[in-house]
C-alpha cells in the first residue's frame, strides 16, 4: 500500500509538472504493445494518446502481433527515430531482453505495462493478475456451492497469465468439493476458445464452470456453453465492455476480475516522466488493484 501510494504521489507530480518540461525539449514517447486487436489494449492505446497530447508529447505506438521478432525490430525502428520513453508491453518477456538492454545502452527510459519484461526495466506497472485469477476462481468456486467439476481455459505463456492461472487454482483448491478436470490452451482468442471449449464440454459432461484467462477466449466459451445447452458457469479477468454486458444480461458469463488498462499506462508515463526529469525515488513495481465486476454492479461499471 505504501509502495502504491507513493507511486500515485509521483504520478501526480510528474504529470502536474509535465507541460512546463515539455515546452523545454519535445518529447517523444515509443510504446509497443504485444497486440492491438483487443479492447483492453486499444483502451490502454486511446490513454496514452490522451495523456501524451496534454503535456504536448509525440507518440510513436507499434503492434507486435504476438510476434516478438517484430517487437524487438519496432523497437529498434523507435531507437532510430529518438525516443526518449519506450512504454514496453512485451508479448514474450524472456524475448525481449535483448530490446530492453538496446533502449537503456541508448540512455532511453524503459517502463513495463502490464507484463514485465526481462532486462534492466527501470518500472514495472502491471495489475494484480495472481489476485485476478484468484477472486475469479473464488467466485466461481462459491457460486457452484462448492461443489463440481471446472476447467481453465488457458492462454499464451506469459506471466500475467501465468499469476492469473495460479491464483485462480488457489482458489479452487479452497473447496474440497470442487474439481478440476481440464486445462486447454485457447490462445486467448475468441474463435481458438469456441472450438476448444466445445471439445471441453463433450469429453466432460459433468463440466459446471470454467475459469478463462481473459474476456477475449471467455466470449468464445460462452458461445459454446450456449450452444451446448447446458448449466455450465463462467468467469474471466479482464473487464471487457462485451464481457461486461454479458455479464448484466444475465447469461452463463457471472463474473470478470476487471483491470484497469487507462490507470496502468497513465502510471506508467508518469513514472517514465519521473525518472526522466530527475526524481529521486521511482518504485520499480507499482502493483495496481482489481476489481470483481458481477451482475450486481456490472451496469455501473466501465474502463
Amino acid at each position: 500500500m505504501k509502495k502504491t501510494l507513493l507511486a500515485l504521489s509521483i504520478a501526480a507530480l510528474a504529470l502536474t509538472t509535465a507541460p512546463v518540461m515539455a515546452q523545454e525539449a519535445k518529447l517523444k514517447i515509443g510504446m509497443t504493445f504485444q497486440e492491438l486487436n483487443n479492447p483492453y489494449f486499444v483502451s490502454m492505446q486511446e490513454a496514452l494518446k490522451e495523456a501524451a497530447k496534454s503535456i504536448g508529447a509525440e507518440v510513436v505506438v507499434t503492434d507486435a502481433n504476438h510476434d516478438v521478432a517484430k517487437q524487438i525490430s519496432d523497437i529498434e525502428d523507435m531507437l532510430q527515430q529518438k525516443i526518449d520513453i519506450l512504454l514496453l508491453n512485451p508479448t514474450d518477456s524472456a524475448g525481449v531482453e535483448s530490446a530492453v538492454k538496446m533502449a537503456k545502452d541508448a540512455h532511453v527510459i524503459v517502463v513495463a505495462v502490464d507484463a514485465n519484461a526481462n532486462g534492466p526495466v527501470d518500472t514495472f506497472v502491471g495489475s494484480k493478475n495472481k489476485d485476478a485469477g484468484y477472486q475469479a476462481c473464488q467466485y466461481l468456486g462459491k457460486s457452484l456451492n462448492g461443489s463440481g467439476e471446472v476447467a481453465i481455459l488457458d492462454g499464451i505463456a506469459v506471466v500475467p497469465i501465468l499469476q492469473r492461472v495460479e491464483g485462480c487454482k488457489q482458489a479452487l483448491a479452497e473447496f474440497s468439493g470442487i474439481k478440476l478436470v481440464d486445462t486447454q490452451n485457447g490462445r486467448q482468442d475468441r474463435s481458438v476458445a469456441l472450438g476448444v471449449v466445445e471439445n471441453m464440454i463433450q469429453s466432460h459432461p459433468n463440466l459446471k464452470g470454467i475459469f478463462s484467462v481473459n474476456d477475449g477466449g471467455a466470449m468464445g466459451a460462452l458461445a459454446a456453453i450456449q450452444g451446448s445447452g447446458k448449466d455450465i458457469k463462467l468467469t474471466s479477468v479482464d473487464g471487457a465492455p462485451e464481457a461486461v454486458k454479458a455479464i448484466a444480461d444475465g447469461t452463463a458469463f457471472i463474473e470478470t476480475t476487471a483491470q484497469f488498462p487507462r490507470d496502468q499506462v497513465r502510471v506508467g508515463l508518469a513514472m517514465a516522466l519521473a525518472q526522466k526529469w530527475g526524481a529521486r525515488v521511482v518504485p520499480k513495481e507499482v502493483p495496481i488493484d482489481v476489481k470483481p465486476v458481477t451482475k450486481e454492479n456490472a451496469a455501473g461499471f466501465s474502463w
